[in-house]
């Protein structure tokens, strides 16, 4: 059997890899577009400042881009190094996504992100433009494929189990695709983007109005990153709501222990606001609830029931016991493929092979399971509810108070004389690493709120690793961690020097503090402020 130390650090570096990589992802999914609306501006409007906005906010995009590439790499190699038997268990299906979106997506934003920075000269405004938006598509676009994988995992649709190859198979592309799943993670996904992006660019742009720097550019750079930001937070807001639906339909343990419900609820179930969760005697010391609002969020309807974790725990009882005839079977097929009663019995209990699964964490053969082992087995289909309530909490409650930053920072930009408030200027420019901390947040929820699976209900996650050695997982662990930080300094170094210097980094001598000493732009005179 895999040892437990083995997982936990494969899982371990998985988790740090992917969130290092992340925090690069949703500033470009983000930043991309707002270069696209610039632009636009520009070639609308031949004001040379957009075009100014556009390059020197591009470079800043520039930067993490490359970033995320570094990052991004590795995570794919993971999978056959430290994931092999999960690369060989469900490669046909996982391993279409990832192929598309490294021949369409990632080739298509690596080409036209060097036309982006090197064509200025060699192209019109609008082939530029058209340059800006396809390089704005396939950054997209790389984040559709990798959801949609993401979102098999999740919930695996379109998939069968080959009892002779050992390997879960590809039967309909189009229900991977159009996966449910995969496409409210999507949208949410993108439009958390967004809202990154809308907020780096709000809260720089504030700083430069505190300091009275570049202000034209300044406001003109806040006014823009509100209006989206403001679309943006609604839409994650909007869009979060339907993941949480999907999550119902196709995970309802990963809801359970999101809302700590313990017990059946009659319908509509109660919106938990606050809770103490009793992991032990399972069940919450404490709480406050909204009447009939989760029923509504997560059912769409008056009727509709969400069960509880005791409920979820003794149906998931049931299928161990039949997985348990499933693993059997299944072995009984592999000794002889003509054993047609063998076969009969898998069909049957096929859908709940993976809970039978479960047991290998605990015994070789699962004819020999004892009555603890499955108490245990049925105890791990459940994630621990208490990071799960909290960390999802946080999630939300970070989105609603960024929705409130661009509620007021557009009121204020139609009202006018924003940029003499200095309360909702210091407001955004501390806000700028909320937008991180809650995507954070959201990819725990989504990924520790799938265990103890790889593939929801198929694969265990302790089935999933490659026989390697502790002392090398040890290893590469302080390498990626080591090496990511200093990729993260160095992001942030290179970040904070340019914001510093602000578009006089262009050289276009309009701007204050060109390295060129050609700027003319001082910094404006002490304005009347309100606060």
């Amino acid at each position: 059997m895999i040892s437990e130390q083995l997982v936990d650090l494969s899982r371990l570096q998985f988790a740090a890899t992917a969130m290092y990589h992340f925090l690069f992802v949703p500033l470009t999914l983000g930043m991309v577009w707002l270069l696209v609306i610039m632009e636009s501006v520009y070639v609308m409007t031949g004001k040379v400042i957009y075009k100014d906005m556009t390059k020197f906010w591009g470079k800043l995009f520039g930067i993490n881009f490359a970033m995320g590439v570094a990052t991004g790499i590795t995570l794919e190699f993971q999978f056959g190094t430290n994931w092999a038997y999960y690369s060989h268990y469900v490669g046909d299906i996982f391993g279409v996504p990832l192929a598309v979106e490294g021949l369409m997506a990632f080739f298509l934003e690596s080409t036209f992100i060097g036309l982006f920075f090197f064509g200025w000269d060699r192209l019109s405004k609008v082939q530029h433009l058209m340059v800006t938006i396809l390089l704005a598509v396939g950054s997209n676009l790389s984040a559709l494929w990798i959801l949609i994988a993401n979102g098999w995992m999740q919930d695996p649709v379109g998939a069968t189990f080959n009892y002779e190859t050992m390997r879960m198979e590809l039967a309909d592309f189009w229900s991977v695709m159009f996966n449910p799943t995969a496409q409210a993670k999507f949208v949410h996904t993108v439009s958390a983007g967004y809202v990154t992006g809308s907020v780096f660019v709000l809260a720089i742009s504030s700083w430069y109005l505190l300091k009275r720097r570049n202000v034209e550019f300044a406001k003109r750079s806040f006014r823009i990153a509100a209006a989206f930001g403001l679309a943006s937070a609604a839409s994650v807001i909007v869009l979060g709501d339907e993941s949480g639906y999907t999550v119902t339909e196709s995970q309802q343990t990963k809801l359970a222990a999101m809302e700590a419900v313990w017990e059946t609820e009659p319908a509509p179930a109660g919106f938990t606001l606050f809770a103490i969760p009793n992991e032990r005697e399972m069940r919450n010391d404490y709480a406050i609830h909204i009447p009939y609002v989760m029923g509504l969020i997560g059912t769409r309807s008056l009727s509709k029931e969400i069960p509880g974790i005791a409920e979820i725990k003794e149906n998931n009882r049931h299928r161990v016991l039949s997985g348990i005839d499933a693993v059997v079977a299944l072995e009984a097929l592999r000794a002889d493929p003509a054993d047609a009663a063998a076969r009969a019995a898998l069909d049957r209990h096929l859908p709940d092979l993976g809970f039978g699964l479960l047991l290998k964490k605990y015994v070789a053969d699962v004819r020999e399971a004892t009555p603890q082992m499955i108490d245990r087995a049925v105890a791990d289909t459940i994630p621990r509810v208490t990071p799960m309530f909290w960390a999802f909490r946080l999630m939300v409650g970070l989105g609603f108070a960024l929705f409130a930053l661009f509620a007021a920072a557009s009121y204020y930009t139609l009202k006018g004389g924003f940029e003499h408030r200095r309360w909702l200027l210091w407001w955004a420019l501390l806000f700028l690493p909320v937008p991180w901390l809650a995507a954070e947040l959201g990819w725990f929820v989504a990924e520790y709120g799938r265990q103890p699976w790889t593939i929801f209900g198929v694969l265990p996650t302790h089935l999933s690793v490659s026989s390697l050695e502790v002392g090398s997982l040890y290893g590469s662990l302080a390498g990626f961690v080591g090496f990511y930080t200093l990729l993260a300094v160095a992001d942030v170094y290179l970040m904070t020097r340019f914001a510093r210097q602000g578009p006089g980094s262009l050289g276009t001598g309009r701007y204050d503090r060109d390295p060129g000493g050609g700027g003319t732009m001082q910094p404006a005179p002490a304005q009347p402020v309100r606060e």
